[in-house]
């Protein structure tokens, strides 16, 4: 994990912290002018915008502290506890907006100020779409488990309001009430379902899951690129860990190569590894030749 990127996911994290505020209050304005329980209902995903910002903001502020004596591979597993504290946040204001709209379902009530309460709606909606696009850019660029998961929040929002804003825009010209605590509650699933999705997913990194297939295949053609005059690389493994990747591997030459040469061969792998995935952590193993697989088990061969 480089300097650049540690600056460049906590600039992120504090622009969605302000950001998510800003629309908050938008949200919580057009609610208590209109009275509607779907505005409502999207306020309280924001409130979860807000708590979910400050989480992923003090963690990756923890996860950009390098690796010391108690934490020799890191603190780049805060942002899974990050994701997976808003993944939880968000569960909760799904269920709080199912009870809400169950409640408002029984007893629909014509809407106040509508037309100002959806512009106020929209305003906060176009702030959310470009900042969910603009989060989900830098979280992939700088691998942050926390920005990402604060960008599919934003994404979840933004679906979520637009369908109320079509949904109330049409119960306003037809009068029929009823649209929005039904909107509500359509809006309340959304949201569980959001939440499920981002804790499963915290719940990956936390148990080291291994680098995407597409990712695995990418390294091993590097790999294999760089062997030099080694016979083979066999038992790779990878994980993740927040914005880190460790890979291993074993690396079998010949028994004239040389310590040196081995040497070579292995810091040759290691940098290209490194500048594939900044800040990346491969361990290397040498190994000799009558250890080769050949065509065998998951060897690579040179390119």
């Amino acid at each position: 994990m480089t300097e650049a990127s540690s600056r460049a996911v906590g600039r992120a994290a504090w622009i969605a912290l302000v950001a998510a505020v800003l629309v908050l209050g938008a949200k919580l304005l057009a609610w208590r002018i209109t009275g509607s329980v779907t505005l409502l209902a999207d306020g309280l995903e924001t409130v979860v915008n807000v708590a979910g910002a400050v989480a992923a903001l003090i963690a990756v502020t923890l996860a950009s502290r390098p690796a010391d004596e108690g934490h020799a591979f890191g603190h780049g597993k805060a942002e899974y506890l990050s994701a997976g504290f808003e993944g939880a946040l968000i569960l909760l204001a799904g269920g709080a907006i199912m009870v809400s709209a169950g409640i408002r379902l029984l007893s629909p009530q014509a809407l106040e100020a509508l037309p100002l309460g959806l512009a106020l709606t929209a305003g906060a909606t176009l702030v959310n779409g470009t900042l969910s696009a603009w989060l989900l850019r830098v979280g992939r660029r700088e691998r942050s488990p926390a920005l990402v998961a604060d960008s599919r929040h934003l994404r979840a929002d933004v679906v979520t309001s637009v369908g109320g804003l079509i949904g109330l825009g049409l119960a306003g010209l037809t009068g029929w009430w009823l649209l929005d605590p039904l909107l509500a509650l359509l809006v309340g699933l959304h949201v569980l379902k959001e939440g499920v999705d981002i804790v499963r997913g915290a719940a990956g990194g936390l148990m080291d899951a291994a680098l995407p297939l597409e990712d695995q295949e990418e390294l091993r053609r590097i790999i294999a690129r760089h062997l030099g005059h080694a016979l083979e690389a066999h038992g790779l493994r990878t994980r993740v860990s927040g914005r880190q990747i460790f890979a291993q591997l074993h690396l079998v030459v010949p028994g004239a190569m040389s310590v040196g040469e081995a040497h070579d061969v292995c810091d040759a792998i290691e940098a290209a590894v490194a500048e594939r995935w900044p800040g990346a952590s491969t361990t290397v193993h040498v190994e000799p030749e009558h250890e080769a697989e050949g065509h065998a088990g998951d060897a690579i061969l040179p390119a």
